[in-house]
């Protein structure tokens, strides 16, 4: 067997450490941009910038107001909310992917009596619209849940139609026109002059068909694109990484589809829409925009870096301004397809 020789540095004294060079790059000046402003408004609900954070992301704020004022932004999604409390689903229930995470927590929450007697006081402190999201297993419980909420005086309510409809074998509401101008209209009939805003599925074959019939039965706005369904599998248990074996994907991942569906949807209804999935930057955000969308929803994002939102949002209104836009506004439906 060779033997390795070993050879150690002869002791040196150590050398003087050099001078910090004094050619370091400067720092770019500072841009004198116009203003812009940032106000938007979504079926008669003005924001005070576009960006909401996304249901499910965000719990009820509590957490992320320790990092900075939640006045700061737009809107505040709350946790998806059910009738009853519910405990979700059991784990592993969230799993990484590239570009994204699968989820399929189950909607655990308090209930909606809980959020109304607990949570909306606390958003209540801090001057940002506060969205209620809401799922159910039937029309009936999402008329009970929208009056509830319409009386505790939330400013919007989003309709989860993503959710199983136990009448019709499990078929989710989002997924047949007919179920979901159902659920809409129930919820119409029950929000008073609350606004109703429709969250559309994307795991169906043309999402326009369902904005359709949810406009027609009489929603205010629309938001999408919830996530799409997706599975990682490990391959030596060779079970799925999820309990529940599939999960909803969202991420940056999925930037693309979203785009392309609010693009479609703007395009085949006058509802006015919340857009999201995989926004990550200001540009992302623009490009939902141009695509049609009124306003934003940060989502995913918020688990690597909290102050996403507010990054979003500076970065919109750096881009508006370099563009010359007097309000961010101007931006939405402006893409110039080919």
């Amino acid at each position: 067997m060779r033997k390795w020789l070993i050879l150690r540095p002869l002791e040196q004294k150590e050398a003087p450490k050099p001078e910090p060079k004094s050619s370091v790059r400067p720092a770019a000046p500072e841009e004198h941009l116009p203003p812009v402003d940032l106000s938007v408004t979504l079926a008669g609900m003005t924001m005070k910038n576009p960006v909401v954070v996304a249901s499910g992301t965000f719990g009820f704020g509590r957490e992320y107001g320790q990092f900075y004022d939640l006045s700061q932004l737009g809107g505040i999604c709350a946790k998806g909310l059910t009738l009853h409390r519910r405990e979700g689903n059991p784990g592993p229930r969230i799993a990484e992917t590239p570009m994204g995470i699968l989820n399929s927590v189950g909607l655990q929450n308090p209930g909606v009596d809980a959020f109304v007697e607990h949570e909306l006081p606390f958003l209540r402190q801090y001057d940002v619209k506060v969205i209620a999201n809401i799922s159910g297993n039937s029309p009936e419980e999402y008329g009970i849940m929208c009056e509830k909420l319409a009386e505790a005086g939330v400013d919007m309510i989003e309709v989860n139609i993503s959710c199983p409809n136990v009448k019709a074998g499990g078929l989710a509401y989002g997924t047949k026109p007919e179920l979901a101008a159902e659920v809409t209209e129930v919820a119409k009939a029950h929000a008073g002059k609350v606004p109703v805003m429709v969250k559309l599925s994307p795991n169906v074959t043309d999402i326009t068909e369902i904005a359709k019939a949810v406009e027609g039965a009489g929603a205010d706005a629309l938001s999408l694109i919830n996530t799409l369904r997706g599975m990682r599998i490990d391959v030596n248990t060779r079970r799925p990484i999820l309990k529940m074996n599939t999960g909803g994907l969202s991420g940056p991942a999925v930037l693309p589809v979203a785009v392309r569906m609010v693009w479609e949807v703007a395009n085949a209804v006058k509802l006015p829409i919340l857009g999201m999935g995989g926004i990550a930057k200001g540009t992302d955000a623009a490009q939902m925009m141009l695509a049609g969308a009124s306003a934003v929803a940060v989502g995913t994002a918020l688990f690597a870096d909290p102050y996403a939102p507010l990054k979003v949002r500076d970065e919109l209104e750096q881009l508006a301004a370099q563009q010359g836009l007097s309000a961010v506004s101007q931006l939405t439906g402006g893409v110039r397809p080919w």
